[in-house]
């Protein structure tokens, strides 16, 4: 009887403040408040008006800027893309839905994304392109060696490789998923213990592949490097 009553309980979820944030956006499009081309208030009043850190209304911007939601123009600031108020809103509902579960089917968008990347990569990239991922390989190297937090900078050489594939569409859609990868890394620690010295040996590997135009290879050793995402315990 005590099994089945928790049964029908529900997990209570602490709200994210990034999240708020996003939610006062919808509320003000769909009221009539915020319309497609309206600027935004600064970053200062917008933490005023929330009695919210800086650094969340940030996030929260930079998360509906990767969605396409809200757009920085040079000397202009941030405004509202022209969308409809109907697409708008149900963009930013789609934006709040990406939680839980549906991180497991963003680590395998990812898989499908990179293992791709990495074979485009291998054949059309440039020496330029070489040293862009070495370099964003060697930033990487240092913060794991440095033990200082390294997610951002193991995407960036994800996102270097993006580029190398000359595929634009891809690299659009790596940009539109990256922000919550490094979001769910940190919560789920993906990064921790040893695995961040196990991935840069991968990421070398995964270089060489390029570097030398093999394209199946290079495929080959991105899937190995991100099937420990998919099997990890806190998937």
């Amino acid at each position: 009887m005590e099994q089945s009553i928790f049964n029908t309980f529900r997990k209570i979820e602490i709200e994210k403040p990034v999240d708020k944030i996003i939610k006062q956006v919808k509320a003000l499009i769909s009221s009539g408040q915020l319309n497609p081309g309206d600027k935004l208030p600064s970053e200062r009043k917008l933490s005023e008006h929330f009695a919210i850190g800086r650094t969340h209304v940030r996030d929260a911007i930079r998360k509906l800027e990767f969605y396409g939601i809200l757009k920085t123009l040079p000397q202009s600031g941030t405004v509202v893309a022209g969308f409809g108020i109907s697409a708008l809103e149900g963009l930013i509902t789609d934006v709040l839905d990406l939680e839980g579960n549906d991180f497991n089917s963003l680590v395998e968008t990812r898989v499908i994304l990179e293992t791709n990347t990495a074979k485009c990569a291998a054949i059309r990239r440039d020496d330029k392109d070489i040293m862009s991922i070495s370099s964003a390989l060697t930033a990487y190297e240092t913060a794991v060696k440095k033990g200082k937090d390294n997610v951002e900078h193991d995407l960036m050489f994800h996102m270097k490789i993006a580029e190398a594939s000359k595929n634009s569409v891809l690299k659009s859609l790596m940009m539109i998923v990256a922000p919550d990868i490094i979001t769910f890394f940190k919560e789920k620690e993906i990064c921790s213990g040893n695995k961040p010295s196990r991935a840069l040996d991968e990421h070398y590997a995964i270089l060489e592949h390029i570097s030398n135009r093999d394209p199946e290879k290079a495929e080959q050793a991105m899937f190995q490097h991100l099937k420990e995402i998919i099997q990890h315990p806190n998937m």
